[in-house]
């Protein structure tokens, strides 16, 4: 089973029971998974990546700002 998938369930299991702070949880951890998956197919579409480049995509994927 994906790890979509995985956590998509993981969201519908705190849906139902009602907790917030599970909800809020498993949001976080499908959007995660979301872009895991996503990233995954752009790199593996990608030709290699310079060392430039590497790190200005890891900044923007760490919330910073590249320099």
């Amino acid at each position: 089973m994906s790890e979509v998938v995985q956590a998509r369930a993981a969201l519908g299991s705190a849906s139902r029971w009602g907790d917030k702070e599970a909800i809020e949880n498993a949001r976080r951890a499908l959007a995660a998974a979301k872009l895991a998956a996503y990233v995954e197919k752009v790199v593996a579409e990608a030709p290699p990546l310079t060392d430039e480049q590497r790190a200005r995509v890891s900044a923007i994927v760490n919330g910073g700002e590249f320099q």
